[in-house]
């Protein structure tokens, strides 16, 4: 291994020893990434913050972007180096190519997150739908009763009251209004 060093300049062999181990660290996480263990950088600290944004999906200063960076910068490096002859030039245009790959890496993991689903629950999707009394409500807004009903697949049990008459278990309404305490008022 170390033949393959000897015969080359210093600026050459520096891009070589951090694309090696930059690689081999990608490789591992892209290895964890698609095994389901990687719980994030993998690193953390023994102390409690109030800092906002810690459970960020994307943040600027983490080992995977390092890592992207390196990547890009190494073997840009590595592939410029016979065509750039001037070494600031081709540093130059390593470190763009390196923040280049933490560009996209930050654009592809925005385009992932649009693809994740809000699944909660919000009760104004309840208006509309078909319900089952559950629990009797009394009549003209006198007390709750409860209804069971179907939304996106998930049956919920809610409180809901009537402006007419007394509604029997077992009878099928119809949720007309969401009132501000969370509770429904039917027909």
């Amino acid at each position: 291994m170390t033949e393959f060093f000897e015969g080359m300049e210093p600026l050459l062999r520096t891009f070589w020893y951090i694309a090696l181990p930059t690689s081999l660290v990608f490789i591992i996480q892209t290895i964890m990434t698609f095994m389901g263990t990687d719980a994030g950088d993998g690193v953390e600290a023994d102390f409690d913050s109030d800092l906002d944004g810690a459970e960020a999906p994307f943040q600027l200063y983490s080992l995977r972007n390092l890592i992207n960076f390196l990547l890009g910068f190494s073997w840009s490096g590595i592939s410029f180096y016979d065509q750039i002859a001037s070494s600031a030039l081709l540093i130059a245009i390593s470190a763009a190519v390196g923040v280049l790959f933490v560009v996209l890496f930050f654009l592809i993991i925005r385009q992932m997150l649009k693809l994740s689903e809000d699944n909660s629950f919000r009760m104004e999707e309840c208006i509309g739908k078909t319900a089952e009394v559950y629990s009797r409500i009394p009549g003209t807004k006198s007390g709750k009763g409860k209804v069971t009903l179907s939304v996106r697949g998930s049956t919920r049990e809610l409180d809901a009251v009537t402006l007419g008459e007394e509604i029997s278990s077992g009878t099928m309404v119809k949720v007309v209004e969401v009132l501000s305490d969370n509770i429904l008022r039917v027909e």
